[in-house]
């Protein structure tokens, strides 16, 4: 038999997780509930809402990302495919952009894993100060520090800091993130500073949620604010001008000059 424990239909009404979706979800479950509902087969806690709404929110959107740019560009050739378009911007989701959160939480849990809870200082940093070691002198990417635009720091890693430590989500995975910032620094001789992944991962990780589901939740904010892009594309579009750059850069093209 072929079958899902997420939920099934009858003639008569659809169940998720066990619950009758019309008589006890709609209307009575927000988004985050439902989310978790289907994801992880239990309700989120106070705390655990408010931190999942604040990852969700925190994805929606970073203006011209190569995910919205990918979007715009599909829905240049498609505009008939809204979700052709909305799928392509979600398909870069991978280890640089987007989905460097479970990349960067994989990370944290990996070197995690021998510290106590309530590890101290300096073995929260050797930790750090091995794990960095050996990713570099592996040619590995080290995940969640530096950004190529905040370069004197990422705006949205004190406010995710402080919500953490306000929901009861700062542990030894955000010391660690931290400690993994700093050694780093110290080897290449240069400060370098937190980025939003990293912040996000020391969350994901903190509040033992799965790497993958990092990765779903990023999907599921940006995919909101691919929607926005798409609908702005449509009212003042930008692919067009995106292609004519291009064009514009490559002096073999020669083409009659684009009525305005």
């Amino acid at each position: 038999m072929i079958k899902t424990e997420i939920g099934y239909t009858t003639v008569d009404s659809i169940v998720v997780r066990g619950r009758n979706l019309a008589e006890e979800v709609l209307g009575k479950l927000d988004f985050v509930d439902m989310l978790m509902l289907v994801t992880a087969a239990r309700m989120p806690s106070p705390a655990e809402k408010a931190m999942l709404n604040v990852l969700l929110v925190a994805a929606c959107d970073h203006g011209l990302t190569p995910s919205a740019l990918s979007a715009r560009l599909t829905f240049l050739g498609a505009p008939e495919a809204l979700q052709g378009a909305v799928a392509a911007g979600l398909l870069g989701a991978g280890s640089v952009f987007l989905g460097t959160t479970q990349n960067a939480a994989e990370m944290l849990v990996g070197a995690a894993k021998p510290l106590p809870a309530q590890a101290s200082d300096d073995e929260v940093h050797a930790a750090a100060r091995s794990l960095v070691n050996a990713m570099r002198a592996e040619r590995r990417p080290i995940y969640g520090v530096g950004h190529n635009i905040h370069v004197n720091g990422d705006p949205r890693v004190p406010v995710l800091r402080e919500l953490s430590r306000a929901n009861g989500f700062y542990g030894v995975h955000w010391r660690l993130m931290e400690a993994v910032t700093a050694e780093l620094g110290a080897a290449l001789g240069k400060t370098l500073p937190m980025n939003a992944v990293g912040a996000t991962a020391a969350i994901v990780a903190d509040m033992g949620i799965d790497p993958l589901l990092s990765r779903g939740l990023m999907m599921v904010g940006r995919c909101a604010g691919l929607v926005g892009h798409l609908l702005e594309e449509r009212s003042a579009p930008t692919g067009m001008e995106l292609w004519d750059l291009v064009l514009d850069q490559d002096p073999r093209n020669s083409r009659p000059a684009r009525k305005k």
